[in-house]
């Protein structure tokens, strides 16, 4: 954490916490990763309806997980959809943090782990399948940075760009809880901290009250 920046503050509710974690830490976190992809492998989720894949690949750690597919769409669900075993459990380090920014009362639910390839994307949207809103959405950046975009809480909402650098922390929550954003490109070796290049992007979620 020594070296962190300012925090610098945007829309009420938003929390853009450049620098928060130091590169040990992010080194650490990248070790549990490994870890959980280890148990419950990346795959390549689809899109509802459509069933077009996600240029994205993800899994997840906690009781529940983050899933789409074709069929069923968006949901959480506590098995993994590949090879129906429960996820790993998330670490003690990432609960940590999640106690120390989070600002809730309860643990979070689900860990989703994204892996952006360097010409991966994310188009602009809400974070609305959990049934309770009250807890933030706690994202935290290793590896390329990216080219975030951070709207309001209609889709035509005039939009703002932030590069979020590895070890960055970003926190959706309070009135920002639902508010759209995107990731729209991966900046190739921008970080040496992947050895294979490219993003991790967790996000920490409450699902239930």
């Amino acid at each position: 954490m020594t070296g962190a920046k300012a925090e610098i503050s945007l829309h009420p509710g938003l929390r853009y916490l450049p620098g928060r974690l130091s590169r040990q830490e992010q080194e650490e976190l990248v070790e549990i990763i490994r870890g959980v992809v280890a148990e419950a492998p990346l795959y390549v989720p689809a899109m509802p309806g459509s069933g077009r894949p996600m240029s994205v690949r993800m899994t997840n750690c906690g009781p529940l997980g983050w899933v789409t597919d074709k069929e069923r769409g968006y949901r959480y669900q506590p098995i993994h959809p590949v090879t129906g075993k429960p996820w790993p459990d998330i670490s003690e380090v990432l609960l940590d943090l999640w106690r120390e920014l989070s600002g809730h009362q309860k643990d979070p639910e689900a860990c989703l782990v994204n892996f952006y390839a360097d010409d991966a994307k994310m188009g602009l949207h809400q974070d609305r399948d959990e049934t309770d809103f009250s807890a933030p959405v706690l994202s935290i950046s290793l590896g390329n940075t990216c080219l975030f975009r951070i709207g309001g809480l209609q889709r035509t909402d005039r939009t703002k760009s932030l590069k979020l650098e590895s070890g960055d922390v970003f926190l959706l929550g309070g009135e920002g809880r639902l508010c759209f954003h995107g990731v729209d490109r991966i900046y190739p070796d921008t970080s040496t901290l992947l050895k294979a290049g490219g993003r991790i992007n967790l996000t920490l979620r409450r699902v239930n009250p």
